[in-house]
């Protein structure tokens, strides 16, 4: 592989700037990744695909307990000293790839990397090999761990089994990045504080007499029932919390019925919850439960719920989100940084930052110039893979400068 010499660094720049040569690599990596996607604990392919390329560099991974994702620590032993974890996602979606004239499409049946976890874990992978041969040269003074996570997209996320594992045993900073498709390749966003939102899932069951349409009055119109909880719930929810904390349920289906004549007997509802604030999230089962038990009454259906909590809202260290500040501008300027809002999805990452201090950088994904909008989880979901090259140096970046702080 190999990084450039000292010699061929100006004095005033960091090492660890990628090869051409382990940017063809990696992309590469990452088309065959793309081309076989597994979903959330099932990534054996991808699990020994990143091992074997470790092992190659001369290092030890450890695959996780669940036999999928592993870690593999870099640099001097530890001593006392915190460990900087890097983190990928490794999973990918249960959609279908819909890309045209691309040579990578998946080739699994309703199977894409359409969330870009292909990127990070190219970008993960390419900062583990940068930084193995700067501890090589005696130029990585602090241990540093890869962290190749399973099942992100599986509610409540694999980071709550890969903590239960001991990913974060030493760890005192953990830093990650998530392609965002509305930034141009090249450029960051970042955001101290929440960057993500909670999500939660939620199942409704409905029940009551059903009838006659033309006698509804003596059932449970349980049509109007489930239409009604669609409808009122998210409104009483906007009025029983602050606002601010933007706590909003959303349904994605509902059902009932099998004739038009017929009143059913049972309805169902699922959706999300998301919601923008911590505090708001802890309180959402019961004001959700309360809100839907009081409509369901007023309709005479009783309710059955299952709240399935999901994950809190990624909230960025103020310290950590400077050191990525620092890194990427020691890299590419001030000006390949931009602020980004708060994004209404949820990111498992959460769960290692209710342990440990971290940050979640928004890694660009767009090519310069491109008009055409995506976004993630979209069947034609793409990454330029400058990306990579990127979210390499702002990792190996950030791994040197947080070891001198």
């Amino acid at each position: 592989m190999s990084l450039e010499t000292e010699a061929d660094l100006p004095g005033d720049v960091l090492p660890g700037v990628l090869s051409a040569e382990l940017h063809a690599e990696l992309v590469a990596f990452r088309r065959d990744l793309h081309m076989h996607p597994e979903l959330g604990n099932q990534e054996f392919r991808t699990t020994a695909a990143i091992k074997e390329r470790l092992e190659k560099a001369g290092l030890r991974p450890r695959v996780l307990a669940m036999g999928t994702g592993l870690v593999c620590d870099i640099g001097p032993e530890a001593d006392g000293l915190p460990v900087l974890a890097l983190r990928a996602d490794i999973d990918a979606l249960p959609i279908p790839d819909m890309k045209t004239e691309c040579a990578y499409r998946s080739t699994v049946p309703d199977r894409a990397h359409a969330c870009g976890h292909d990127v990070h874990t190219a970008v993960v992978l390419g900062a583990g090999l940068v930084l193995a041969e700067l501890h090589e040269r005696g130029l990585l003074p602090r241990p540093v761990r890869l962290l190749f996570q399973p099942a992100e997209e599986v509610l409540p996320g694999g980071a709550a089994d890969a903590i239960e594992a001991g990913v974060l045993d030493g760890v005192g900073r953990i830093i990650a990045v998530h392609c965002d498709p509305r930034v141009d390749a090249g450029r960051i966003g970042l955001r101290t504080g929440a960057i993500t939102s909670a999500c939660d899932r939620i199942e409704v069951a409905l029940d009551g007499p059903g009838g006659h349409t033309a006698r509804p009055h003596l059932t449970t119109d349980m049509v109007t029932a489930a239409a009604r909880v669609a409808v009122d719930v998210p409104a009483l929810i906007a009025r029983r919390v602050d606002s601010r904390s933007g706590l909003a349920v959303t349904w994605g289906r509902i059902e009932s019925g099998h004739a038009p004549n017929v009143i059913p007997q049972h309805a169902e509802l699922s959706g999300t919850v998301r919601c923008l604030d911590l505090a708001a999230w802890r309180q959402a089962p019961d004001v959700v439960h309360a809100a839907i038990d009081e409509v369901a009454t007023l309709h005479r259906a009783k309710s059955e719920i299952n709240y399935v909590r999901g994950v809190p809202p990624v909230v960025n260290d103020a310290v950590v989100t400077e050191l990525l500040r620092d890194a990427m501008t020691a890299r590419r300027g001030t000006d390949s940084i931009e602020t980004t809002e708060q994004s209404l999805g949820g990111e498992d990452f959460s769960w290692y930052l209710e342990r440990v201090p971290g940050a979640l950088a928004r890694l660009g994904v767009r090519t310069p110039g491109e008009r055409t909008v995506r976004d993630l989880h979209q069947v034609d979901f793409d990454a330029d893979e400058h990306a990579i090259t990127v979210g390499v140096e702002l990792f190996t970046a950030a791994a040197l400068i947080d070891a001198t702080r």
